[in-house]
């Protein structure tokens, strides 16, 4: 009786395809593709365009934080910038802080 469930063992072993070990590759190849493809590739992307947009920040620029703030850019100092957000009110942000970058005029529309 107990050499029934060896041989069976021994055959289940036996049947598995020699090309399993190339499929497996293949299949983590291909997650690794995909990984690269569909997060790490666009994340990469995004995080080139803000170095840019934050680096190209300029006295006079208005501006959008991520914490929805809007104001106009007075002074751009190392990591750091002064943004005016009403008359007479200035606050210090880090430049990093910065979401995007709105076209001139436009809190001067959002005013009226």
């Amino acid at each position: 009786m107990m050499d029934f469930f060896i041989s069976s063992a021994h055959a289940q072993t036996a049947a598995a395809s020699p090309n399993a070990g190339l499929f497996n590759l293949l299949f983590i190849g291909g997650m690794f593709v995909l990984f690269y493809l569909i997060l790490w590739r666009p994340q990469s992307k995004r995080a080139k365009e803000h170095r840019e947009l934050v680096s190209a920040l300029g006295k006079g620029d208005e501006v959008l934080t991520s914490g929805g703030i809007l104001g106009k850019v007075t002074k751009v100092s190392g990591e750091y910038i002064t943004v005016e957000v009403a008359n007479g009110v200035e606050l210090n942000l880090q430049k990093s802080s910065v979401a995007a970058a709105l076209p001139k005029g436009t809190i001067k529309s959002i005013d009226n």
